[in-house]
């Protein structure tokens, strides 16, 4: 079979375009080198003998390096009854819309598609194949031309596409005409059997065909949608543990999101977004109700289990006290964690011991086992071992502190003393899986889309930093910057990745991470999405985010410090600079306790002592021998430096410390030295580094969203980098917009200026509430009142139903792709569904660490859906907009 390729790309002189061929397993099987032919058109010719093709093109320089490549494959489907094939084919960018449109979300609006078949005879002389997802299950794809074939642009003679995948629309047609083909694809409409829209831009061009035996493939991508053609929804933001129901336990359930899809459906939503639900649990306190510090990257948490959805029913015996507890639980406002998860472990161990014959036998179970086996095995394992140990701290059990795969795996032995302990954990895996299953099943039978949350860390005393530490960089944590939130920073904990060991497995660990969350959910949002270009790390000495520094990074070197005559003095630069002055300022009348901590220069300068010289060792002191106010003013004191220290390969480079001009030790330098540290902070802040973040993100996220279908959706707050925006629009990752969190210098965003790829909201779960917000500063909230709401006079002291409304409404009328909301601003826009007390609504704060997570809705979703005038309210606001 021959293949004869042809592609337009303008190309610099020295660089060549290549043609790859990718096997089965995604791997490149064949390189083919285009030549030049004319009109910016390169060609090649391939021998290939099998009916169908995935391929990609990529640009190289004369050595050889891969300058740009295609991330999204060409497929092609070959009928049986040709044997040569001219392709006609365009370069196939990842932010095309059909490449991000056709994903999961595609797939549950269609739920009812079955493929059709494109009958190709043997006189037809042209195939014409577009990938166009379109959301309308009413329209179709047609297609009319200059030629009498195609309809002389008649509207009335269109030719009539056969959508035969998610997407993808084909016609093979015979154009006996010898001439250029002009042509342009159009939007017919089922119902009122008409034309309605033809694609925007130039027309489309062809060349004619005289050969006989050879079909002509034109490939095209990327239908020319007019914005209100494309996909844009509507959704709600709730955490499931926040989820009231009649039937849950204290908590929300995952059988709770059958309750929440029928109102989701009845209110024209289409998605809901949800937090991490992985497993927390770490030693049964509320500190566990933190939802992105999973032990476990696949484990589900057990407090969404419903115990009445059980594949067995609880003891007789038990039945009272469980109703008892349940009444108890659900009564409460907020989330009592510890009560909540004791009882389930509780009520779960009970009717496993009573039903364990069964549950051994149960294939369906058995099978769960073998086909999670990589990471099942070792998360029993770690449940027990933490349980045996009281710790989830693996360096301080007394066996099997380094894991052994082979040892891992005697803890599933019949024989073994941990067998039933182990089995319970798998078991309640199991039940979990099945009932999130059942719900997700259920929310996509309505056409909804499920959203999750893919935090950007992992929790340091986790499954995966005891089976797989060489992944993960132990000794350093995560974080982030100083922000609005907080002046110090926020310090996660987490450990930072290994980047260059992922890369050399072809990041094997997230493609199996992404694979293992597709089972349930249509979109992500990924956490921190400035972490694969760069993270904030702090060695494992320092406590607060404040003496962090971006990895990778660009470091100052000493030789930059003596090009740009900077003094630079290893101990007045990278130690915490104290003189009298600045020790009074910090501890007030208790300078005299400092003394223990602090040793006297006797030239009017201090140090801290070997002992208690970084904050860690400080923080660890305290916790034994608590002094009372000095602890946080000496800890703060550690961070009173100009640069922080990395060693590289045996040698130091340094960092700014971030807003080191805003430091003690910046202040008592000489005014020319301050402004060449400062130009030296701007330099190395904003300007050196962008390059390099640009070519990490590359490296990385190309091939870890190529192996999802999910739409990906990235939180890109904070300090963003110029190349994020750059990185994130080539890879088609919608981006998130924060009103009240803008990344330009404005006071908010306006959600009018939101493109397609953007996601717009009005909070988040890590701010306050619109209420709340709206209490927070008078004067913005005054002049949020009279410029973005186009208010006259003074503000109400108090958020207002019908301003809550006109906000929400702002959001919804726009080009964004997506406009969600957390389920307390939809309450907001009621004045009979208002919580009557709005700081219980808040569900993080992040200045506040470790903080509960207990916020639950104050009426139940069964209530909720009684709720006939509310729903319909909202679902006419997101009819109006055409988010459905």
């Amino acid at each position: 079979m021959k293949l004869y390729f042809n592609v337009g790309y303008i190309a610099r002189a020295g660089q060549n375009l290549q043609l790859v061929i990718v096997d089965d397993k995604g791997v490149a099987s064949q390189t083919h080198t285009l030549f030049y032919a004319e009109n910016g058109i390169w060609k090649c010719e391939v021998d290939y003998f099998s009916k169908s093709i995935s391929y990609k093109y990529q640009l190289a320089d004369e050595k050889g390096n891969i300058l740009r490549e295609e991330f999204v494959l060409h497929h092609l489907n070959f009928p049986h009854n040709y044997k040569e094939f001219i392709i006609f084919d365009e370069w196939n960018s990842k932010n095309f819309p059909e490449n991000y449109l056709n994903n999961k979300i595609l797939y549950n609006k269609l739920n009812q598609f079955v493929p059709e078949k494109a009958t190709v005879l043997k006189k037809h002389t042209h195939l014409f194949r577009i990938e166009a997802p379109v959301y309308n299950p009413d329209w179709r794809i047609v297609l009319f031309g200059s030629t009498a074939s195609l309809g002389n642009w008649s509207y009335e003679k269109v030719v009539h596409l056969s959508q035969t995948d998610f997407g993808i629309w084909e016609a093979s047609v015979e154009i006996p005409e010898n001439e250029f083909i002009q042509f342009k694809y159009c939007i017919y409409d089922q119902k009122e059997e008409r034309v309605i829209d033809v694609e925007t831009g130039e027309n489309r061009f062809t060349p004619a065909n005289p050969l006989t035996d050879v079909l002509q493939i034109v490939s095209n991508h990327y239908f020319k949608f007019r914005s209100y053609q494309m996909y844009h929804d509507a959704g709600v933001a709730v955490p499931v543990f926040s989820l009231r129901s009649e039937s849950g336990f204290g908590v929300g359930e995952f059988s709770d999101l059958k309750k929440l899809a029928d109102w989701t459906k009845e209110t024209n939503l289409g998605i809901i977004q949800i937090l991490p639900i992985n497993d927390t649990t770490a030693n049964y306190s509320w500190t566990d109700s933190y939802p992105y510090a999973a032990v476990s990257v696949y484990a589900l948490h057990p407090q969404y289990i419903s115990l009445e959805n059980l594949d067995f029913a609880l003891p007789n015996d038990l039945v009272s006290e469980y109703q008892s507890e349940k009444e108890a639980l659900n009564a409460l406002y907020l989330v009592d964690y510890e009560k909540m998860i004791a009882g389930k472990w509780k009520f779960l161990k009970a009717v496993f011991n009573a039903e364990k014959e069964k549950i051994y036998k149960d294939r369906s179970f058995k099978k769960f086992i073998k086909d999670n086996d990589h990471w099942l095995t070792p998360y029993a394992a770690f449940c027990v071992l933490r349980d045996k140990y009281k710790t989830p701290n693996f360096n301080e059990w007394k066996t099997h502190k380094k894991y052994i795969a082979g040892k891992v795996l005697q803890f599933f032995s019949t024989k073994s003393k941990d067998y039933d302990a182990s089995m319970l954990h798998a078991w309640v895996q199991y039940q979990l899986h099945l009932q999130l299953k059942d719900a997700v099943d259920y929310t996509h039978s309505l056409g909804v889309s499920l959203k999750g949350d893919l935090p950007i860390g992992i929790y340091r005393h986790s499954v995966e930093a005891w089976t797989e530490p060489e992944l993960f960089g132990m000794n350093f944590q995560a974080g982030a910057p100083p922000d609005q939130f907080t002046e110090l920073g926020q310090n996660w904990e987490f450990p930072t990745y290994n980047w260059e060991a992922m890369k050399a497995d072809d990041y094997r660990w997230w493609k199996n991470r992404f694979k293992a969350l597709e089972q349930y959910f249509d979109a992500m949002r990924i956490d921190h999405i400035l972490g694969f270009f760069r993270i904030w790390r702090m060695p494992i000495s320092a406590t607060q985010g404040i003496l962090g520094y971006f990895y990778p990074a660009v470091p100052v070197v000493l030789e930059e410090f003596k090009a740009k005559h900077i003094p630079f003095d290893f101990n007045r630069y990278c130690k915490p600079f104290i003189n009298e002055h600045i020790l009074r300022k910090y501890l007030g009348e208790n300078i005299g306790n400092a003394f223990d901590f602090i040793n006297d220069h006797q030239d009017g300068t201090y140090a801290f002592k070997d002992e208690f010289d970084t904050q860690r060792k400080l923080a660890d002191f305290f916790k034994k021998n608590p002094q009372g106010p000095i602890e946080e003013k000496l800890i703060s004191l550690c961070a009173n430096v100009l640069f922080l220290t990395e060693e590289r390969n045996g040698e130091a480079v340094y960092h700014p410390r971030f807003n080191v001009y805003n430091t003690d030790s910046y202040a008592y330098l000489s005014e020319w030295e301050k402004k060449a540290i400062y130009d030296l902070y701007h330099d190395y802040f904003f300007r050196r580094q962008d390059h390099l973040w640009y070519e990490k993100a590359m490296e990385k996220l190309p091939v870890i969203l190529n192996a999802t279908k999910m739409l990906i959706c990235g939180e890109d707050l904070g300090m963003v980098p110029a190349c994020v925006p750059v990185v994130m629009n080539e890879l088609a990752i919608v981006a998130l917009k924060v009103q009240r969190m803008p990344s330009d210098n404005i006071p908010f965003y306006n959600p009018k200026n939101a493109d397609y790829m953007n996601v717009v909201t009005a909070s988040s779960h890590d701010s306050s509430t619109l209420r709340q917000w709206w209490k927070e500063d008078r004067a913005l909230t005054q002049k949020y009142f009279n410029q973005q709401l186009i208010q006259y006079g003074k503000a109400p002291e108090e958020l207002e139903a019908h301003l809550a409304e006109i906000i929400m409404k702002q959001h919804l009328y726009n080009d964004a792709m997506l406009a969600i909301f957390p389920i307390q601003e939809f309450m907001a826009t009621d004045p009979e569904l208002t919580n009557p007390d709005m700081d219980d609504e808040r569900i993080n704060n992040p200045a506040v660490f470790p903080h509960y997570w207990r916020y639950r809705m104050h009426i139940s979703l069964e209530e909720l859906k009684e709720k006939k005038t509310f729903s319909e309210k909202i679902a006419s606001w997101v009819k109006d907009s055409g988010r459905i």
